[in-house]
């Protein structure tokens, strides 16, 4: 597949650790691009998972989508990624990001600034790796004094923010090689993010290529309403989890979703409207599925990472995409 079309498979964080390899050589097996690893606190942990994706695979990239920036010193976190980069050259992709609120705030580890958090944490870790000199700064959440690695990586490893809002998709562009989009990604908000990101880069003066990863929950079906189905349950759950956000004010959906926020999780699961459906997941029939993927494609998704629904039926959806879908796409 060509480096600006790929698909990958999020493994999520309900997975049990010791099926993430079986599921990622699966995906392989199976033709897929990328395996992404969450890393959700309290599930598995992300660079044990990642690992044990790659050990059991030989040319998939696997991606880490998205460490807390706060939950690991930056050095610790850039001493990791240079293990598992020299284990498995130019196949691991990490990403970091905020955390999720809630988690952060039961470790007693929220910033007063996010923003400047997460900065300070990208461009140490950044420092950490690249840097043949012992790494010294003082920042208002990390300090590094003479910081450097024993076993540094071999050769240049991409780091990738997972942000949402419009100051962070702008500094992804500037400080890392990529933006994981989270799931409830339409693809007006997919074109927003990427305009905002060559923005951050050109200002930076960064040449290189922007990769925007897209996380969607997916499901296919020769049932189209069936498909449809499956992934209603958990948009209702990542959307009473996140809310409002730039991802669902992009189809102009934060009003209403207000008002169904208010009611109960019942509620809100049977109040979807059918054309959420359509614009925050990716379901339906092999073709409609396909159809879909492409659209993401050509607004800026260089790869879409599918998050198979219901989740107990990983397998079965895997099968599917890549025996019905996968010969529909344009790779």
């Amino acid at each position: 597949m060509a480096n600006d079309r790929r698909l990958g498979v999020l493994l999520i964080s309900t997975t049990p650790p010791e099926r993430l390899p079986l599921l990622a050589k699966k995906c392989e097996d199976l033709g897929f691009d990328e395996v992404w690893i969450a890393e959700d606190y309290f599930f598995y942990g992300g660079f044990a998972g990642a690992m044990q994706a790659l050990a059991a695979t030989e040319r998939i990239r696997v991606g880490l989508g998205v460490l807390s920036c706060v939950a690991r010193h930056p050095a610790v976190t850039a001493m990791e990624i240079a293990s598992i980069a020299r284990a498995f050259p130019g196949r691991f992709v990490p990403g970091i990001g905020h955390g999720v609120p809630v988690w952060v705030q039961q470790m007693g580890l929220t910033p007063r600034s996010p923003m400047r958090a997460l900065e300070e944490a990208v461009t140490g870790v950044r420092a950490v790796l690249d840097s043949r000199d012992p790494v010294t700064r003082e920042g208002s959440y990390f300090t590094f004094r003479d910081v450097s690695l024993v076993h540094p990586p071999m050769e240049d490893v991409p780091l990738y923010l997972g942000v949402i809002g419009e100051k962070g998709c702008e500094l992804a562009g500037r400080i890392a090689d990529g933006n994981i989009l989270s799931v409830l990604a339409p693809t007006e908000y997919v074109a927003w993010a990427r305009k905002l990101g060559e923005q951050g880069r050109a200002q930076a003066g960064r040449e290189a290529p922007f990769h925007l990863p897209t996380y969607a929950l997916a499901a296919v079906d020769v049932d189209r309403e069936r498909a449809r189905a499956a992934v209603r349950e958990s948009l209702a759950f990542y959307l009473r989890a996140v809310g409002p956000t730039p991802l669902t004010g992009a189809i102009g959906a934060n009003d209403r979703l207000v008002g169904l926020l208010a009611g109960s999780d019942d509620e809100l699961r049977d109040g979807l409207p059918a054309e959420w459906i359509d614009r925050l997941a990716i379901a339906g029939t092999p073709s409609e599925v396909a159809a879909r993927i492409e659209q993401y494609w050509a607004v800026g998704a260089d790869s879409v990472v599918l998050s198979p629904q219901p989740a107990e039926a990983i397998e079965d959806q895997l099968e599917l995409v890549g025996a019905a879908v996968m010969p529909r796409l344009s790779r």
